[in-house]
């Protein structure tokens, strides 16, 4: 996805530099993103952070205080909501309650004064789509919440927008039924060839659903990647400790080799040579990063960076175990296997493989903690 500020007619939607001001508060800052066809796309990030503002900003529901929004080449910003090929499916569903299943469904065809055969048609087919055809008789009321989200995303889809809008959609769903839905909504996209722009707080669902995922922070993306590279190759601590809390040590670059991406790292576990997001400079705060999973008992194999470390804290999950431990003045999580032995208050000597280091950008975000 590109970040440039030159737009391109090979995505189906530009937003370049898209600023919301509200009064004296800025809501979101100058934003860059690209929305590819056939593409699921998710906007991750906190409470608060913008993503929202920016789904509504593309819809049409809020004006944007500067910037520009393109839809295959063509500027929307000052296309009626009613008017852009983008539909929109809320988080409360906003199904109307005195009408059935199939009259909610047909609602925004009636309104474009369609042919009776042509809706009916284009109805049974958007309900067979969500396996809803055998309910077209029902009324909202009568339905369960994975199923009434079904029902609005047909509404959504039956009109055939060249982009659907989901505000953190499974929300109202219990977690059993929201990971039933997940691979629901990641079937349907496939199946229908659309875009799908999802907003979400919750990483496990972006990283179920997304092909791209959009990292936001008060405002601004911090990252934009794949789930694969967001997860393994943050671009600075904020996003490697929101993505999957992962182990953050501070430290001082001693070398940067800006070529090749690579540079050496003082920390408290001694000095570490690691390849560098492309977000660290020379003389700006630097973090090595490496995720629990990554740490094992120290063997003695050459190629590890260990380190001594005292344990805190264990959690069982089973097949394995998170273990807490303290290094000094910083806490780390290490996922072990369940059968390892460890001991609260015991000293242990731990191991991380160089490959598996990275130096991002950015103090540590918050202390590790698994109590």
């Amino acid at each position: 996805m590109s970040s440039d500020n030159s737009p391109t007619s090979s995505h189906l939607l530009e937003a370049r530099g898209i600023l919301k001001d509200y009064d004296t508060f800025r809501a979101v800052h100058a934003v860059y993103f690209d929305i590819p066809h056939n593409c699921f796309v998710t906007i991750l990030g906190p409470s608060g952070c913008g993503k929202t503002t920016i789904l509504r900003m593309i819809g049409g529901f809020e004006s944007i205080t500067a910037g520009s929004i393109h839809l295959e080449g063509v500027p929307i910003m000052d296309v009626m909501p009613y008017d852009r090929p983008i539909n929109t499916v809320f988080q409360n569903y906003a199904l109307f309650p005195h009408l059935r299943v199939e009259d909610n469904v047909a609602f925004g065809l009636k309104m474009r004064r369609m042919k009776k055969t042509e809706i009916r048609s284009r109805v049974n087919d958007a309900l067979e789509s969500v396996r809803m055809a055998s309910l077209a008789r029902r009324y909202p009321s009568q339905l369960s919440g994975g199923q009434q989200q079904r029902v609005a995303l047909a509404r959504a889809f039956v009109n055939e927008p060249k982009l659907l809008l989901l505000d953190e959609p499974l929300g109202a769903l219990d977690l059993k039924m929201r990971r039933h839905m997940q691979v629901e909504l990641k079937d349907l996209q496939k199946r229908l060839a659309l875009s799908f722009l999802y907003v979400t707080h919750d990483q496990e669902e972006a990283f179920a659903l997304s092909d791209i995922i959009i990292v936001m922070n008060s405002g601004r993306i911090e990252q934009i990647g794949t789930p694969v590279n967001i997860y393994h190759a943050p671009e600075n601590t904020y996003v490697a400790d929101f993505i999957g809390g992962a182990n953050l040590l501070e430290g001082r670059l001693t070398e940067f080799d800006s070529s090749a991406r690579r540079g050496h790292l003082e920390t408290e576990i001694g000095t570490v040579e690691a390849a560098c997001s492309g977000s660290v400079k020379p003389d700006e705060p630097a973090s090595l990063c490496f995720r629990a999973e990554e740490i094992g008992v120290d063997t003695g194999i050459g190629g590890d960076i260990s380190f001594k470390a005292l344990v805190s804290h264990i959690i069982f999950q089973g097949s394995s175990k998170l273990v807490e431990v303290h290094t000094g003045k910083h806490k780390l999580i290490a996922k072990l296997d369940h059968d390892v032995p460890v001991t609260v208050g015991e000293p242990i000597k731990l191991a991380v493989a160089k490959a598996k280091l990275r130096i991002v950008h950015g103090s540590p975000v918050v202390a590790k903690e698994i109590h």
